[in-house]
């Protein structure tokens, strides 16, 4: 009964799992006397909570022994379960705000739209924009993917534990994106389903207004009112993310095996390196549109780091949104709607590069020739099936599913089993491409709408967000105090 209380229960049945947990208590201290005593700047103490996590998780791996398989060691096991209750615990916070803060956000915009024909613009250039950045990072993978010769030299997996998802027609996914029922939805993370619903309702009481302003005033009121109280959650929310980056990062080093990593070295190898290169790609987009990329990089850093550790396009939404709006300038129908476009349809990362990359590694595995008719229907392919990708850990696999199955080659998807073992390593860099991405996107699509405020892009004497958040509480507690005396 003992064995199964401290094991079974508590998850802590080790001397080793109470070490760890001790020195993630202290470093969580450490944490908390730079940023909230020493006052140290916001993006500085998410890196220091990046590289102690990585820090952390190698010193877990060590004291294991460099386990093949270290979730079967005991303590390993019991310390990730732990550190998973603050770093994918602070993930599902941030989700817990992402659909009302996308609707609200969507819906605030259009009743305070002057014109109807904002909307169709932004639409437009919305979709021209991502999807012309995702055959972009298609095109990346190919060709990276080509250079490092990526299954070149790999054995074939003859009973691979991963299977392809069910194929879905493209008239049928795009069908699938308006929402026959609002709270499923909501479940799923349909962003653009529910961009689509709110555009409507948002719509629906513009027309209110327009005929009675005295009848629309409340629910302006109410609208106005809801945008300004989420955006303030996500902000208090948002100012977590030091202590949470930390346990996300050592959670994830701790749970991969080296073995396992360094099979297929190569291949993490080439999508890291291809994530760079879409990256430049990105800050080259920028240039030509007439955007500093010093200023968008230092801007937007902290939200870089988010996206990496965390793993998730939709957990770091919130971020987003509040980086293009409050940090770089860009109008806030723009940074709603493009960002949120972004988390389920043309991710660069999940559903751009990484699928391609499949496509060159199984061709290579097989001994497929990778002529111009398999490069031409991969970058279509990956392209229209980037829609419908939800920006979750793990959905890559859905990509990587409609990638291989679009150019003939469903039935090898056996074959990328030990590619999917490392899955956490690669999504890391995967997920920073897809928010980086968003980004970028949204800040060109502001810029061609002649929304974007220059002066605020440049303005470099703006604290970011997370630190701005924590001197404003300071402030106010000081204001309250000092009047109470």
């Amino acid at each position: 009964m003992e064995n199964v209380f401290l094991k079974q229960f508590l998850m802590i049945s080790d001397v080793r799992t109470i070490a760890f947990l001790a020195v993630l208590a202290a470093l969580f201290y450490l944490i908390h006397v730079l940023y909230h005593k020493k006052h140290m700047d916001f993006a500085a103490v998410v890196m220091i909570g990046t590289g102690l996590g990585l820090v952390l998780g190698l010193a877990i791996q060590f004291v294991a022994g460099f386990p093949d398989k270290p979730m079967e060691v005991a303590f390993v096991a019991e310390t990730t379960t732990w550190f998973a209750m603050f770093g994918s615990g602070y993930i599902n916070l941030i989700k817990m705000i992402v659909v009302p803060l996308v609707m609200i956000s969507i819906m605030q915009v259009i009743i305070n739209m002057q014109q109807g024909s904002s909307m169709a613009k932004l639409v437009k250039k919305t979709l021209l924009v991502t999807m012309g950045m995702v055959a972009i990072a298609s095109v990346t993978g190919i060709v990276i993917g080509t250079l490092f010769g990526v299954g070149k030299g790999a054995a074939i997996v003859e009973d691979g534990t991963a299977t392809a998802k069910d194929i879905t027609p493209v008239a049928t996914t795009i069908k699938n994106l308006i929402p026959g029922n609002i709270v499923q939805a909501m479940v799923d993370s349909n962003i653009i389903g529910l961009v689509i619903f709110s555009g409507f309702l948002g719509l629906a009481i513009w027309w209110i207004n327009y005929e009675s302003k005295e009848e629309a005033k409340p629910l302006y009121d109410l609208i106005n009112a809801a945008h300004k109280a989420m955006i303030n959650m996500a902000l208090l929310i948002l100012d977590y993310m030091p202590w949470a980056v930390m346990a996300l990062l050592a959670n994830t080093i701790a749970q991969r095996g080296l073995s396992s990593i360094l099979e297929v070295g190569k291949f993490i190898i080439a999508l890291y390196v291809a994530a760079v290169v879409q990256f430049i790609i990105q800050i080259l987009f920028l240039v030509i549109n007439g955007l500093n990329p010093v200023v968008y990089i230092k801007k937007s850093f902290a939200t870089m780091l988010m996206a990496f550790t965390s793993r998730s396009s939709v957990g770091c939404l919130p971020m987003t949104i509040e980086t293009l709006t409050k940090k770089l300038g860009v109008d806030q129908g723009t940074a709603s709607f493009v960002a949120g476009f972004g988390t389920t349809a043309g991710m660069q990362g999940c559903a751009g590069i990484f699928p391609s990359l499949l496509i060159i590694y199984v061709c290579n595995v097989t001994g497929t020739p990778i002529d111009i008719t398999m490069i031409v229907m991969t970058i279509f392919v990956v392209t229209i099936g980037s829609l419908g990708i939800a920006g979750i850990p793990g959905t890559a696999t859905m990509a990587a599913s409609v990638g291989l199955s679009g150019v003939g080659m469903g039935a090898q998807f056996g074959m990328v089993s030990p590619i999917l073992a490392i899955d956490p390593i690669i999504d890391m860099a995967r997920t920073m491409i897809n928010v980086t991405g968003s980004l970028t996107n949204a800040l060109v699509v502001d810029k061609l709408m002649g929304n974007l405020n220059m002066d605020a892009y440049n303005d470099m004497s703006e604290r970011i967000v997370g630190a701005r958040s924590a001197e404003q509480s300071g402030i106010n507690a000081k204001t309250k105090k000092e009047n109470a005396e």
